[in-house]
């Protein structure tokens, strides 16, 4: 179960890093590389859920959805200039929060259980323990 949890997060990662990548990759590659990345994700998880053909396209809609609006969230960070790493992954753990709470939504008690057991609640724990961190430093600030 580490091993499908270190997989899906690396996907996960993969899939946005080019979007956010300041190469040469033109926003047609960038497009086309978010695509094969959710493809690939969809597919994995399929295999491992057992997803039905609804669950695989409320998926799919949610990944194309969020991934999108997560690279125009970093997108603005980064032309902002903001330099504080810390905006970036609060960005981020926005965006894998609602797809976490989306897919608690779509797939049933069996498949949240291996979800889950993969790897999503220590994503979800490790995002909660930064929130926090985040929320008691600007507390710390005033």
């Amino acid at each position: 179960m580490k091993r499908l949890f270190t997989l899906m997060a690396a996907i996960c990662a993969l899939a946005a890093l080019p979007l956010f990548a300041q190469g040469p990759m033109s926003p047609e590659e960038q497009e086309k590389a978010l695509y094969e990345n959710i493809d690939k994700e969809i597919e994995r998880q399929t295999t491992v859920l057992d997803l039905a053909d609804w669950q695989i396209f409320m998926i799919d809609s949610t990944l194309t959805h969020d991934y999108k609006a997560m690279a125009a969230d970093l997108d603005a960070l980064r032309l902002s200039k903001v330099s504080n790493p810390t905006a970036y992954m609060t960005a981020q753990d926005k965006w894998m929060e609602a797809i976490h709470q989306s897919y608690l939504r779509i797939l049933n008690e069996e498949q949240k259980a291996k979800y889950l057991k993969g790897g999503a609640a220590r994503a979800k724990k490790a995002r909660d323990k930064r929130a926090e961190k985040a929320l008691a430093a600007e507390q710390k600030k005033k």
